[in-house]
This record gives C-alpha cells, structure tokens and sequence, in this order.
C-alpha cells in the first residue's frame, strides 16, 4: 500500500504556519527546529526556500501588512480625511488580528514589498491631497504609531474582572473597572476611534489649505 505523500512544501506554507505559530505562542516560539517540527520536515528543508529565521519573519510580517486595504486613498479622490480614516481602520483590524507580530512590524518596513506598498500609498495619497512632503511623512509615522499601540495589547483586558480588585477605600474612582473585561471590545474599539478621528480633526486645522497666504507658518 502507498504510503501518503506529505504536503508539498512551500514559501505559502511555511509562512502559514509560522504565522500561526506566532499567533499562538508568540514570537518567541518561532525558531526554524520548532517550525520545521510544525511541517513536519527536516530543519534544513526550510533552507529550499528561506536563508534565515529574520527572512522568514519578514515573510509573515508582509502578509500582515499584505491585509491591509489602502484603497481608500484613490477611491477619495484626494479626500486625505477619508483615505487617512480608510487605512488606519483597516492597519488596525489586520494587526489586532495579530498582535504578537506586533512588535516586529514595529521595526518598519524594512525591503518588505507590501510594507512599501502600504506606505508608498499613504505618503502618496497625503501628498496628492496638499500636505507638504515633510508633513506627510511625519503624518503616516503618526499613524503607525498610533495603529501599532492600539493593536499591541487590550487596555479593557489590563484590568481584572474582581470587584474586590478595586477597594473604593484606595481607589474611589474605579468601582466599575471590573465590568472593563467584560465589554473589552467595545471599549478598546471606541478607544481607537475616539483617538483617530481627534487626530484627524486637529489634522484638519493644520491642513495647507487652512494656512492663510503669506503667514509664513511652517509646516
């Protein structure tokens, strides 16, 4: 009798389940020894299509970032508050997906194709919609930042659900912090919006078309 053929494997694969590796155990559970034993495979069969750990996780942080949709920016037809909104919305769905990549993506886009893609896009779409080249870039920095904290870790989750946790003797204020976990996505999620659209409307008193001629204001 034939003995089943093993899954091919291949870059789609190995990226797969170093993803899911990671999503599960974190980043510091991948090593090539574990992954290989993951697939099912001899360590130095991962060599076929990868020369290091690093390549690897460049890998699987691009098809993160290869999630996320920046469509909005063209589709705005130079609108920067809509396509700025688009894309941070989208960033953060794709990261809060997984977030102990989180970290590692942080690091920036590095030579990865859909990481420069996604800022090509941003950088490019703020430009097209007036703001000055400097201005731009220091704008989808912002939003990086931003993004990444939000999907790092949940505030709501940072809390224990015992109301005997929060003495009102010692912290008068926090009575109702033990209800936090319960309605975590709720108050994470309104969190990020609350905070994205405060960026984008102190954005928009900043905006060159705001700035009177001949004020001389850098921007």
């Amino acid at each position: 009798m034939a003995r089943p053929r093993k899954p091919l494997l291949s870059r789609e694969r190995i990226v797969s389940t170093a993803l899911a590796l990671i999503d599960s155990e974190g980043l510091s559970a991948l090593s090539t020894r574990r992954l290989a034993a993951e697939l099912g495979v001899s360590g130095p069969s991962l060599y076929n299509h990868f020369t290091t750990k690093d390549e690897i996780l460049d890998a699987v942080a691009d098809t993160v970032i290869a999630q996320v949709d920046v469509s909005a920016f063209a589709a705005a037809g130079g609108d920067w508050r809509t396509g700025l909104l688009g894309w941070a919305r989208s960033y953060r769905a794709a990261l809060a997906a997984h977030p102990h990549i989180v970290p590692f993506l942080a690091q920036g886009p590095g030579r990865r194709p859909a990481g420069l893609k996604m800022a090509d896009a941003a950088f490019g779409g703020m430009v097209e919609a007036g703001w000055p080249p400097a201005q731009a870039t220091r704008i989808c920095a912002m939003v990086r930042y931003f993004v990444a904290g939000s999907a790092l870790g949940s505030f709501a989750r940072g809390f224990v659900d015992d109301p005997g946790a929060y003495d009102p003797a010692d912290y008068p204020h926090l009575g109702q912090a033990h209800l936090l976990v319960e309605h975590q996505r709720q108050v994470d999620e309104g969190a990020f919006e609350t905070g994205l659209l405060a960026l984008v409307d102190g954005l928009a008193l900043q905006h060159p078309e705001r700035v009177p001629p001949g004020s001389g204001q850098q921007l």
